[in-house]
């Protein structure tokens, strides 16, 4: 448990910071609008570009992703159709709803989780491959389609066709994986001083992301409106009641079928070692990544829910992870 408690303090002390930057108002009430698109549009990009280009993508075809991937579908699936038949919500905010419910924070908390529990982090980074090559880019373009405008049928169609073409030339994030899957799979490898620009500039990422986290729990929509309201609910509280239910059906997804949908998969019908299986399901266990905060606030989204299941996973995993490392018999370190 101290270990799990090491790991997961720096994601409570940023957004802890963010969230007391942001009431003192110390800068300004365009913080958060402008932290984020510096996140999403250059420290994001510089990362995850970074990363994908020294790695090989084709390291994840292996049993153990097939049950990481089958539980991230799944629930990803479950909570994209939930936020649209229980919620009401449009295409867009059921991708955000999807990716809060299935997408795991891989990167800053699944490594040094990954160290403690597992002893190395080898199966972490292709679990970030998964998700940077191939759950980011469905994401990206369901909430690109749901944000598309047009004047009639025939246009919406040509609208649609156009945004999904050059999607990723406009899309920083998804421009960013796929040059450095180019680069990594052509065999080049970067100068040392650019290379180390790159993992500079890629540092500063998940920290802005956790500040600007913080920043929005302090409950006043951005400066660009990020704040929305719930769609189809009442206002007052009847929508606080339709949010928090909706944090609780995501969270529910994230930290309890996501591991179990992992185990059933990884165990019983692939039957997978039993440290491999500890790392599917531990994996599966994390938290939900701020990026689902994050990705809702560019697009211009319902912002509250995935902020709120991103601070509420990652409190309850805390348990799950407990759980889930002492009942597949890990010793820790």
């Amino acid at each position: 448990m101290a270990a799990l408690l090491s790991a997961f303090t720096p994601i409570w002390t940023l957004t802890a910071i963010g969230y007391a930057v942001g009431r003192s108002d110390l800068l300004g009430d365009r913080a958060e609008a402008v932290l984020g698109r510096f996140v999403f549009h250059v420290a994001m990009p510089a990362a995850l570009f970074a990363m994908v280009s020294g790695a090989r993508p084709a390291s994840f075809a292996n049993p153990s992703m097939v049950a990481f991937a089958a539980g991230t579908a799944l629930v990803c699936g479950l909570g994209f159709l939930a936020a649209g038949r229980l919620f009401g919500r449009g295409t867009a905010d059921r991708a955000i709803g999807g990716m809060a419910s299935g997408y795991v924070n891989s990167a800053n908390l699944g490594i040094p989780v990954a160290v403690q529990v597992l002893g190395d982090a080898s199966f972490v980074a292709q679990v970030i491959l998964f998700q940077v090559l191939l759950v980011s880019p469905v994401i990206l373009t369901l909430l690109d389609a749901g944000t598309g405008v047009g004047t009639g049928p025939g246009s919406r169609r040509r609208v649609a066709v156009r945004r999904m073409l050059t999607m990723p030339v406009r899309n920083p994030i998804i421009m960013a994986s796929l040059l450095g899957l180019a680069v990594s799979a052509l065999g080049l490898r970067l100068p040392h001083a650019l290379a180390h620009s790159f993992d500079l500039l890629g540092a500063a990422a998940v920290p802005t992301a956790l500040i600007t986290l913080g920043f929005s729990l302090n409950a006043r929509p951005s400066a660009d409106g990020s704040a929305k309201a719930v769609p189809n609910a009442v206002p007052g509280a009847g929508a606080w009641r339709t949010g928090r239910a909706e944090v609780v059906v995501t969270v529910a997804l994230k930290t309890l079928l996501q591991p179990l949908i992992a185990f059933v998969v990884g165990g019983p019908l692939l039957g997978l070692p039993e440290r491999q299986l500890l790392a599917v399901v531990v994996c599966s266990a994390l938290p939900t990544a701020q990026n689902a905060f994050l990705y809702a606030q560019q697009y211009g989204r319902d912002t509250r829910v995935a902020r709120d299941a991103v601070v509420a996973s990652t409190v309850v995993s805390m348990a799950t992870l407990s759980l889930a490392t002492w009942a597949l018999g890990t010793t820790g370190s």
